[in-house]
């Protein structure tokens, strides 16, 4: 039975540590250890991740310096041994049978990357905010063409694709996917049907997540794929309807 390596960056979720970590232990796939990675969190956090600490399946670690996302990241990276990657942020929360879904579909050998639908919150699971649905099979241009693999979502087979870091670089998630989806059979991943995770927002989150889009996603087109002009023009087109439509 392939192990699951979890990786949950955290920083000053005092108010949601607790409800991400439950979620995850109460998984009904076992065989998994989780990360928890503290980028030197100066409220709360680390007490409450220390209740968990008599868990064989957790290792906590806390950053003496804040580092930022990408680096406290890829310390859990890192750290993993598993089989399987799978990413969880501190105040998000997984339905419990996540990681058996998933892990069933990496088994077949058909897909080395899964994800699934998603939902956001602002207080409760019970009143959701928005469910975002993808298409069932991802490939790379869907990627670059605007469909999303969302972190809380994915996990991929690191003992096929290997070990793949974050950039220092806004939206590095995204990137990170683009690499994985490069190296990954057919480069194309599978996305499970269902809402398997739950992303807490803010009404501020939901407000800047609409209105810097432009800037970033081209920016990721030329700086950082190096993508030609014509190419980056037709993906940031295409990523911009798609982001309208998801909106409605």
């Amino acid at each position: 039975m392939e192990k699951v390596s979890v990786v949950m960056p955290a920083f000053n979720t005092a108010d949601y540590i607790e409800y991400a970590i439950a979620s995850v232990l109460s998984q009904t796939y076992t065989n998994f250890h989780l990360y928890i990675i503290d980028d030197a969190s100066t409220d709360a956090t680390g007490e409450i991740v220390q209740r968990f600490t008599n868990d064989p399946r957790v290792t906590y670690y806390r950053n003496e310096r804040r580092l930022g996302r990408a680096e406290t990241i890829n310390m859990g990276i890192d750290m993993a041994a598993g089989e399987f990657i799978a990413f969880c942020d501190s105040d998000a929360i997984w339905e419990k049978n996540k990681l058996f879904t998933q892990v069933n579909i990496l088994q077949t050998k058909r897909y080395d990357m899964v994800c699934s639908h998603y939902a956001t919150f602002l207080t409760s699971v019970t009143k959701l905010a928005k469910t975002y649905k993808s298409q069932e099979i991802i490939t790379y241009r869907d990627l670059l063409r605007g469909h999303r693999i969302a972190d809380i979502t994915g996990m991929y087979n690191q003992a096929k694709l290997g070990k793949v870091y974050l950039e220092n670089v806004p939206h590095q998630e995204y990137l990170m996917w683009l690499s994985l989806l490069k190296r990954a059979k057919g480069t194309m991943a599978y996305c499970v049907p269902e809402t398997l995770a739950y992303c807490r927002i803010s009404p501020r989150q939901s407000f800047l997540s609409k209105n810097n889009f432009t800037g970033w996603q081209w920016r990721i087109y030329r700086d950082y794929l190096r993508l030609p002009y014509y190419k980056s023009f037709y993906y940031y087109l295409s990523s911009l309807a798609h982001a309208m439509k998801r909106s409605v």
